[in-house]
């Protein structure tokens, strides 16, 4: 089959008609009806009913359109994809990243950014990223339940979450020795409706929920590491900042048995062409990460 004579077909139909499809492509419209011809006979059938004032495609003109139109985008994306892969990659690449991950991670980007000099890279510190893609950010690290979308996501591993307090919060309100104490105990939340919530972790005996009440509902954990620092009540938090600041003494480990495991995904768009410099990126995360979690079996 010749090819410049579907391309010519396409670019009729996309257009509404042979004249301004001649325009697009810069050639006399005689050349162009007699291009649809050809393909016509080539294929044995008619693709454009010809009797109105403005062509209209016939079913079999609709089937052989919708195929080859799929068709030449796809060369379009492979060739722009060999271009890419041909030059030198450059241009911005937006991330998002939850606070409690992103930012123990800086050498990561800066050896990225060594390897591929022209490629800047923006970072944003959000729990929200899932919400960015595709508008403001090219992929986006989240953590828990993901919102329903059409978005490519890969799961890399799971968050450890564990419960902390200040060791002043703990002289003043004592320890909680099962977990169905912390109801009564105060507490700090990470994007909690109506300042409630049920926090369910796993433990000795399995699986366990307990409903809490917070005296402070934050959506970025550093804000939630500052409460609890300062005494105000007990917190999950991601055993990578925790487990440090328990180590300098600045707070203690609550109920230590229990924890959560939460699920970490990277996120992309969901169209078939992804830019070159952002293909670099989502691969050299994907085999650096989990950023601090443990890896999915």
């Amino acid at each position: 089959m010749n090819m410049n004579r579907a391309v010519t077909f396409v670019r009729v139909v996309e257009t509404g008609g042979f004249t301004r499809a001649a325009e697009s492509l810069g050639l006399p419209a005689s050349s162009v009806s007699r291009a649809v011809s050809k393909l016509e006979l080539e294929l044995g059938v008619s693709l454009l009913d010809r009797n109105s004032r403005h062509v209209s495609l016939t079913d079999a003109g609709r089937a052989f359109f919708d195929r080859a139109r799929d068709a030449l985008v796809g060369l379009n994306e492979a060739s722009d994809l060999a271009l890419d892969a041909a030059r030198e990659p450059y241009g911005v690449v937006r991330v998002a990243l939850p606070p409690e991950l992103g930012s123990m991670h800086g050498a990561l980007f800066a050896r990225f950014g060594m390897r591929h000099p022209r490629i800047r890279i923006e970072l944003t510190f959000t729990p929200r990223g899932a919400e960015l893609v595709g508008d403001l950010v090219d992929l986006a690290v989240a953590i828990g339940k993901l919102p329903d979308s059409a978005l490519v996501a890969k799961k890399l591993g799971h968050a450890a979450h564990k419960l902390y307090a200040a060791p002043g919060y703990v002289a003043k309100h004592g320890l909680p020795k099962r977990l169905a104490d912390l109801a009564k105990h105060d507490v700090i939340l990470s994007r909690a409706i109506g300042g409630e919530a049920r926090w369910e972790l796993s433990g000795p005996k399995g699986a366990e929920h307990v409903d809490v009440t917070a005296r402070l509902v934050a959506d970025h954990v550093h804000l939630v590491m500052d409460a609890t620092l300062a005494g105000l009540g007990i917190a999950l938090l991601p055993t990578t900042m925790g487990d440090r600041v328990v180590a300098a003494r600045e707070l203690s480990a609550i109920l230590p048995r229990y924890e959560i495991d939460t699920p970490v995904y990277l996120l992309a768009h969901s169209g078939r062409h992804l830019p070159h410099r952002v293909a670099l990126l989502r691969d050299e995360l994907i085999a650096a990460l989990p950023l601090g979690c443990k890896e999915h079996g």
